[in-house]
């Protein structure tokens, strides 16, 4: 058993009930698996699966790309129980949890000594449209379907448009272009951002280069414009700045417009949640749907995820050990590298302004990536 200072176990092992099991969720169960293996822990998770999204825009290159792996493995693995639901909460009903130490799902009482709170944010879906993909789609078995549509789009002159030029839109631009490249297909390529720029949340330096990009591929960019829907072919798209409407023609929309929240978790700088001005000190959470009151970072990216998850379950186990003695999440980015097709890649290390491009940038997020997959499979290098 891996080593924990501060942490001196109890007789009786935690029970721990891990709501969501995407990056942070998977990240606390193998916590805990290599510091207390005697706990018993439940996952409650809609899915089958454990989804790498990171690796979603990958599946252009290769369909059979692995970016799931059954729960059903994963707990054989660390030890784990999985339970198929969906889990509704408010700040009421957290207080309640706090209380009872128990949880009811599907008629089934779910007793726990802590809980961890890990379920991401929600993928609002964009449209109905058949011509209009979203996360929510591509991200399941209909994945095939999109490569059927795409490939039935016999006018070369037909543009397949993109909508949002944050990290996720720009990653299947890029992969989407070289699809048609290797297909020899002619349609030409738009980008429809809602800011005046790409990647706006970074120094301009990423934004710059991926234009240049962009522009050598013949990629059309609208800034400042809203996606308001499509039927058919036809797209309708609003300038930000005068509300005017305009129809385009789109054989193909895909819409990465980012996640909506219903709950944001604040939480204290151990991973605790509060609920207004009262501290849950029983119940931690993680991920995309927390918001730590800390010097750390609140980044909604897999890095950030992880580190989260694994200071919840080092947290929980010390705080139900005999020195209840916890660490406070100071974790900072330590860079973020996207993908621009199979042999590019932007993004920085160390330091916003050390920005690196080219094949050392696709050297960085396979490394990066590689680190996840040792996780899954129990090993732990996220040294930092």
């Amino acid at each position: 058993m891996a080593y924990l200072p501060f942490y001196f176990p109890a007789t009786t092992p935690p029970k721990v009930v891990i709501v969501g099991g995407g990056y942070a969720g998977m990240a606390a169960l193998v916590t805990f698996f290599r510091h207390c293996p005697s706990a018993e822990v439940t996952l409650i998770d809609p899915r089958s699966d454990h989804f790498k999204i990171t690796h979603l825009h990958e599946r252009f290159r290769d369909p059979t790309t692995r970016i799931k792996i059954p729960f059903e493995v994963l707990a054989r693995r660390f030890g784990f129980r999985h339970v198929c639901a969906t889990v509704d909460f408010d700040g009421e009903t957290l207080r309640q949890w706090q209380i009872d130490r128990h949880l009811t799902i599907d008629g089934q009482r779910l007793p726990f000594d802590y809980l961890l709170l890990a379920t991401g944010n929600k993928i609002d879906k964009i449209s109905s449209s058949d011509r209009v993909v979203d996360l929510d789609l591509l991200s399941g078995e209909a994945f095939h379907t999109v490569i059927g549509r795409l490939s039935a789009l016999e006018d070369g002159r037909v543009p397949i448009t993109v909508v949002g030029g944050g990290p996720t839109g720009i990653q299947f631009l890029f992969e989407i272009a070289h699809w048609l490249a290797v297909g020899k297909k002619p349609n030409p390529l738009r980008l429809i951002e809602a800011s005046d720029n790409v990647l706006t949340q970074f120094r301009p330096g990423l934004g710059k280069y991926v234009r240049s990009n962009m522009a050598s591929l013949g990629v059309e960019f609208l800034p400042n414009t809203l996606f308001q829907g499509q039927e058919g072919e036809d797209l309708r798209v609003e300038t930000k700045q005068s509300g005017g409407q305009t129809r385009l023609t789109s054989g193909l929309t895909f819409c990465f417009v980012g996640k909506q929240s219903s709950l944001a978790l604040g939480t204290n700088p151990l991973g605790q949640v509060v609920v207004g001005r009262t501290l849950l000190s029983h119940i931690f959470a993680a991920g995309d749907c927390s918001s730590y009151r800390s010097f750390g970072s609140n980044s909604k990216t897999a890095q950030s995820a992880v580190r989260k998850g694994k200071l919840c379950a080092r947290n929980i186990l010390r705080h139900s050990s005999r020195l209840k003695l916890l660490e406070p999440y100071l974790h900072q980015d330590l860079g973020y590298v996207l993908s621009l097709g199979p042999r590019d890649a932007i993004g920085w290390i160390g330091l916003q302004a050390n920005v690196v491009g080219g094949a050392p940038a696709v050297a960085v997020k396979e490394l990066v990536e590689a680190q996840h997959e040792l996780l899954l499979a129990g090993i732990d290098t996220y040294l930092i």
